[in-house]
């Protein structure tokens, strides 16, 4: 193009007749009309650019609503949210197809609009049409999730805030939950079970007193402020007043360990070995929640937690790992095919006690257990580390680097469950 226009400049500088001055002239407009369009359509691509931005940003704001609206209400929100996300001046005739999968899994807008042209109109193009869609898919794989939650007496304290480490877990929980509730298609696409602990864990005595499994036979040294702290058993923190060998009578729904290795495992417990029962002792913890997508059952039970005591990181992986175990002792439903296992340990210390030792590197030998156990079942483990603790051991437990968090705020507990929470229900954009 540079050279005809070089020729053609050249020739009506040689030629002084009147006819070529005309021709030159007409032969321009094709030129002016090309570099016009140049110009048109790179307005036009730049107007189709931020149309794609603003599809896919009302994709995944609606995505989020979507499974709680009809079809109506969708296109109604759809239209809304690009309304306000598109709008560039020169982009004329939108309009907005919304298509909303009925199995609530995915969402695809369409989006169209016009650009007048400028320059370009001398060679007869007077709009330039722009168009694009986004589809976002949501809630395909099936989740089963622990929250494995330290409930110990460290939880009571507070940032520089003045947060308490307790109140933001229970903010985050609440989060986290209402998220997974809005993440699942169906009912039961996303369950959720919760395990509090601090040395022990607690059930309903009432569902499980009279279970054949449980080792009624546990006791810790009677008598004095110390007799269960320090005598490695444990009924409730040496308070006489509750026996310290319970029966089925006065028994509070509280478990310690089981007898090594199964203190590490899921086995199933089993008449013919006695050692794969769990032993009975009394405690004061909120009890945990076996997998379920009642989600009111879920936020009450958080609500319900209480911190006290002192930290065994390893029975808390060892019941949210019974959890999501089919058979005894919390007996979820089987596995649906492509469920993704998850388990999420918070705690804010070091190990200080179990049913064995007080000694710190003994007990996080069978905490590390524990969590190589779990990610060889094939549970997806995150590790949450609160303000304190043995960052090196729980880096270990998690199933990969991105999956361990340390903290150094209470309120950095609940931008870290967001973030889990987004990880695990995380929208895909697919173009």
């Amino acid at each position: 193009m540079s050279k005809w226009f070089h020729n053609l400049w050249r020739a009506f500088r040689q030629e002084t007749s009147g006819a070529t001055a005309l021709t030159f002239g007409l032969s321009l407009i094709p030129v002016f009309g090309l570099v016009g369009a140049a110009v048109d359509y790179s307005r036009a691509n730049s107007t189709r650019t931020q149309l794609q931005a603003a599809l896919d940003a009302t994709a995944l704001m609606l995505s989020k609503e979507a499974p709680s609206l009809t079809q109506a209400q969708v296109t109604q929100k759809a239209n809304d949210y690009f309304n306000v996300a598109f709008t560039r001046p020169d982009a004329l005739g939108k309009q907005l197809t919304v298509t909303y999968d009925p199995t609530g899994t995915s969402l695809t807008l369409a989006g169209t609009a016009f650009v007048n042209s400028t320059i370009a109109r001398v060679i007869g193009v007077q709009q330039i049409p722009i168009g694009s869609s986004t589809t976002v898919t949501w809630g395909s794989t099936k989740l089963r999730i622990t929250l494995v939650l330290d409930n110990t007496g460290s939880m009571n304290q507070s940032d520089a805030s003045g947060v308490t480490k307790i109140s933001a877990l229970k903010t985050a929980a609440h989060q986290f939950l209402t998220m997974m509730q809005k993440s699942a298609s169906k009912p039961d696409d996303v369950q959720v079970a919760i395990v509090p602990f601090n040395i022990y864990v607690k059930v309903d005595p009432t569902v499980y007193g009279t279970k054949p499994w449980i080792d009624w036979s546990y006791t810790g040294a009677p008598g004095g402020d110390d007799d269960d702290l320090y005598q490695g058993s444990g009924c409730n923190f040496g308070d006489s007043s509750t026996p310290c060998q319970p029966g089925q009578l006065d028994w509070n729904g509280c478990f310690t360990d089981r007898a090594q290795p199964y203190d590490v495992q899921n086995t199933t417990p089993t008449s013919t070995n006695v050692s794969t029962y769990f032993p009975a002792v009394n405690c004061t913890l909120a009890q945990v929640m076996p997998l379920t997508s009642d989600w009111t059952a879920l936020h009450a039970r958080v609500d319900q937690m209480v911190a006290a005591g002192y930290t065994n990181q390893t029975i808390g992986l060892a019941w949210g790992w019974q959890a999501q175990t089919s058979g005894d002792p919390l007996n979820p439903p089987p596995l649906p095919p492509g469920t993704q296992q998850v388990m999420i340990l918070l705690t804010d210390g070091l190990n200080t006690m179990n049913r064995f030792s007080s000694n710190q590197a003994t007990i996080d030998a069978r905490t590390l257990a524990a969590c190589t156990n779990i990610k060889a079942a094939g549970i997806q483990l995150y590790t949450v580390l609160v303000m304190s603790g043995n960052s090196s051991m729980l880096q270990q437990c998690a199933s990969a680097p991105s999956m361990y968090f340390a903290l150094t705020t209470s309120n950095q507990i609940v931008s870290t469950f967001n973030q889990i929470g987004n990880n695990l229900t995380s929208l895909r954009i697919a173009r």
